[in-house]
């Protein structure tokens, strides 16, 4: 071990976010490295990744105050339909009222803390299984069997909690923050570059499921940058969306980023299935985007794909991704074109899979320090400054 290493694990300064309850396994010098300007600029420290407390203190933070991405519109078409989802330690049921509103309500029965919902389905009501206790779907209490002779106890002023959700580009967003700052303002800057797609339009046609047993950002900076076309893509992706080519523009600080690939070649051709608001460069072009923390979506000529992340701790992921269509075409996919679809989606990433695996123990070993990004990682550089202020540091 070198000399500036050991000096480095005698002397190290540990500090404190303006969050957290105790010190975190960061230096000031490690933190200062990563606010450098980009040219300037280092990674994360592995202990970004890898330790329990530091996901802890994402949870406080970043996942505690941030908007969510948890649903599509189009999964909940009818009034009744619901789907349950996690948001770390808070069961939620997100359903479409007869109001034909789009509601996110704790599925935690008032009670005995029982769920009154699991999976996704239909329903006029909810009935917690455990003492029969009937919710409405705007989250009211209807009735709770024998209950007569309980003093002060009034059905008709218990009702489920209730989280803000907002619905952009399609997406359905939750924040466990019930004083959250509306969501869509601060993505006005990202809509000019995927308007002409039609999120809103689009649906999901196939789904696919990977457990990912890594730290969630280890994905969501792969996602985020095409230097590594030239690697694991070399044959997939570079020879059509060439590294070098790639771009990120200015996010002005928002909790977005967009990473633009344009292709060297005609991608679209005379394919009937192209957006048809798109420019002649839109159609050439694959963009990768994330609406920090955790909403990760691709914009392809014809349609695109939705990672839907699922952090469960420090070292553990559910990831799904789903193809998405727009709606006309996918009322004609026949079973063979849905499970291209879902091959395809597969293989892309079954090559980044061998790019997060081996991060993750890399990250692990004793010898390893921050590095260096390079000027196509800027969008990684973007996401680390709204890591480090989510988090207070």
């Amino acid at each position: 071990m070198s000399e500036n290493m050991s000096e480095k694990s005698r002397e190290q300064r540990l500090i404190t976010s303006t969050h957290a309850d105790a010190a975190l396994p960061f230096s000031a010098q490690d933190l200062d490295r990563v606010r450098q300007p980009l040219p300037q600029s280092w990674t994360l420290p592995p202990t970004a990744y890898t330790n329990p407390d530091v996901f802890a203190l994402e949870k406080k933070t970043l996942f505690a105050n941030q908007w969510i991405c948890v649903a599509r519109v189009e999964q909940l078409p009818e009034a009744g339909d619901y789907l349950c989802v996690d948001v770390f330690d808070q069961p939620l049921v997100v359903v479409r009222g007869a109001d034909q509103q789009l509601r996110a309500l704790s599925r935690v029965c008032l009670h005995r803390a029982m769920p009154i919902a699991q999976g996704k389905g239909h329903a006029t009501r909810f009935v917690c299984p455990y003492h029969h206790w009937t919710y409405e779907l705007d989250g009211r209490l209807r009735s709770a069997p024998m209950m007569e002779g309980v003093e002060g106890f009034e059905a008709t002023k218990c009702r489920l909690p209730e989280l803000p959700l907002e619905t952009w580009a399609g997406f359905v967003f939750v924040n466990l923050d019930t004083d959250a700052a509306p969501l869509a303002p601060t993505l006005a800057g990202l809509l000019p570059f995927i308007e002409n797609h039609e999120f809103e339009n689009l649906v999901v046609a196939e789904t696919i499921e990977f457990d990912s047993p890594w730290n969630w950002k280890i994905l969501v900076e792969n996602f985020m940058e095409a230097y590594h076309h030239i690697g694991p893509h070399k044959h997939t992706f570079e020879p059509v969306y060439p590294a070098r080519d790639s771009h990120v523009p200015d996010n002005g600080g928002a909790p977005w980023s967009v990473l633009r690939m344009p292709a060297n070649q005609d991608v679209a051709g005379d394919d009937p299935t192209v957006l048809p608001k798109l420019s002649a460069d839109q159609r050439r072009e694959l963009l990768a985007i994330c609406v920090y923390p955790t909403l990760l979506f691709a914009a392809t000529a014809s349609g695109g794909a939705w990672y839907q992340l699922q952090p469960t701790a420090h070292d553990q992921m559910l990831l799904k991704i789903h193809a998405l269509v727009p709606s006309q075409a996918a009322e004609h996919l026949s079973d063979e074109q849905r499970q291209g679809l879902a091959g395809l989606l597969s293989h892309i990433h079954e090559e980044d899979i061998v790019v997060n695996q081996g991060p993750w123990a890399g990250l692990q070993a004793p010898l390893t320090e921050q590095g260096r990004l390079s000027l196509y990682e800027k969008s990684i550089w973007q996401l680390n400054q709204l890591w480090l202020q989510g988090l207070g540091l």
